[in-house]
């Protein structure tokens, strides 16, 4: 089996949102437990969900630990603190919540594994009279490509204008309502997963080097 069939079955196996936000959920407790978090999130959603379920916060994947028909409980550890934006959240932040995808369902965004990558930082939202165009700057360790995919806050995106150490991307009216993105400021971090594809390829140069 050639390495591009390796990536594509890996890739398959690994899929596990689409980027396609569900509902927006709102922060309503916060509780500190040694080094983890838990944060209550309240949410039409909530009602629908499961002990143990998976669930996108941002494009972070985290487990439901409790719930009922109006909020629902998940743990952050000090990693995923440490590499995500969960350590910002306060009581009333508003966050992008997604299920994972239903084997068999359609794949309306890209292949996205919720495993956040890193932070960017908004440098720049700019409006377009009809759509609104976010830049931000990442870790060069990371590369974009021009009309390719990208996650950020668990919304998959389209990028433009890439280059080394950041990218934009623009957002219809429709998206910009129903995620978080009309909350977002210039200077705000935001959880970003790169394309895998884009991942499994630097691997095989950096192998290849």
């Amino acid at each position: 089996m050639s390495y591009k069939q390796n990536v594509i079955i890996n890739c398959l196996f690994c899929i596990m949102f689409t980027g396609i936000i569900e509902e927006i959920g709102q922060v309503t407790a916060i509780v500190k437990e040694d080094t983890n978090i838990h944060f209550t999130i309240a949410s039409q959603l909530s009602a629908e969900l499961k002990i143990d379920q998976s669930v996108a916060h941002n494009g972070c994947c985290l487990t439901v630990v409790a719930q009922n028909n109006s909020d629902h409980v998940v743990t952050a550890i000090q990693e995923t603190l440490d590499k995500t934006n969960l350590g910002s959240w306060q009581v009333g932040t508003k966050v992008n919540l997604e299920r994972c995808m239903q084997l068999g369902g359609r794949l309306d965004g890209h292949m996205v594994q919720g495993h956040v990558d890193g932070v960017g930082i908004c440098t720049e939202v700019a409006d377009e009279e009809g759509s609104w165009r976010f830049t931000f700057e990442h870790s060069k360790e990371f590369v974009t490509v021009e009309k390719g995919s990208i996650t950020v806050n668990g919304t998959s995106l389209t990028v433009v204008n890439s280059q080394a150490g950041h990218f934009s991307v623009c957002i219809i009216p429709y998206t910009y309502a129903h995620t978080n993105f009309h909350d977002l400021r210039v200077g705000d971090r935001v959880n970003l997963e790169f394309d895998i594809l884009g991942k499994y390829f630097l691997r095989k140069m950096e192998l290849q080097s």
